[in-house]
């Protein structure tokens, strides 16, 4: 078996080496650049990656691209804000030498926050099928949450080690996240599905993923970051509904 490490990248620069360096164990890497301005090409191309340039075309499609130019067919997908740990390189690896009964592999993905792992509040174990084989794998067509979508009859099985993901810097740039990337994303994938939404869904619907994600789902366990990420899992909620309405109520809503 032979893997082909894929990656998407736009202005990651800060981060970019320690996730290129947590898959040099891979037989080759991939890196589909959205046309940085930072200096992130020069360091991928640095570690010896493969640095294809793609203009932007969406998560899902940015990522099948990557998937569909890797030189293997074996695919490990990584986001630029992940680390692969040493247990999960280990496991990979062990894999590489025996006879592989399966088509994919689903992996428990830990987050740090506020420099704390989160394990509580629906952020764990967070699973991610990210090592498969791409004749029997794609991308599903989503606008946000992308995921690997397996052929009918397709097998799978999970690993143990973690996939680390160090995806918000601090509670500013979270807040910025929602504002900027997630709940609109959200809102445009709920109007294309068929949802709407209502004036009572946007005033409880907050509410009830705070009490959901923090006493339902145990986030007090994880402290401070805990009730932090609580808050913003309401206020994404509450922001992608609005969104939502906005769109239902625009006389030609905006694509």
């Amino acid at each position: 078996m032979k893997i082909s490490a894929v990656l998407i990248t736009f202005n990651e620069e800060k981060q970019i080496a320690a996730a290129l360096e947590s898959v040099a164990w891979a037989d080759e890497i991939i890196v589909v650049d959205s046309e940085s301005t930072d200096a992130t090409r020069e360091i991928c191309e640095k570690s010896g990656a493969k640095v294809l340039v793609q203009k932007w075309i969406g998560f899902s499609e940015q990522k099948q691209f990557a998937v569909d130019n890797a030189g293997h067919d074996w695919i490990f997908s990584l986001d630029a804000d992940e680390r692969v740990s040493h247990e999960l390189r280990s496991e990979i690896l062990a894999i590489k030498e025996a006879a592989v009964t399966v088509d994919g592999y689903k992996i428990p993905r830990l987050s740090i926050y506020m420099n704390r792992p989160i394990r509580h509040g629906g952020w764990y174990p967070d699973w991610q099928l990210r090592f498969f084989d791409r004749r029997k794998a794609k991308w599903k067509d989503l606008l946000i949450h992308e995921s690997v979508e397996m052929a009918k009859g397709a097998r799978t099985a999970r690993l143990s080690g973690e996939i680390i993901h160090h995806s918000v810097e601090n509670a500013a740039h979270h807040h910025r996240m929602i504002g900027e990337r997630y709940a609109p994303l959200a809102a445009r994938q709920m109007f294309n599905n068929g949802r709407r939404t209502s004036p009572l869904k946007i005033v409880f619907a907050g509410w009830f993923t705070f009490i959901q994600t923090y006493f339902i789902k145990a986030g007090f366990l994880d402290g401070i970051p805990g009730i932090v990420i609580a808050y913003f899992a309401a206020h994404h909620t509450f922001m992608k509904h609005i969104m939502l309405w906005e769109m239902q109520n625009a006389k030609t809503p905006a694509e």
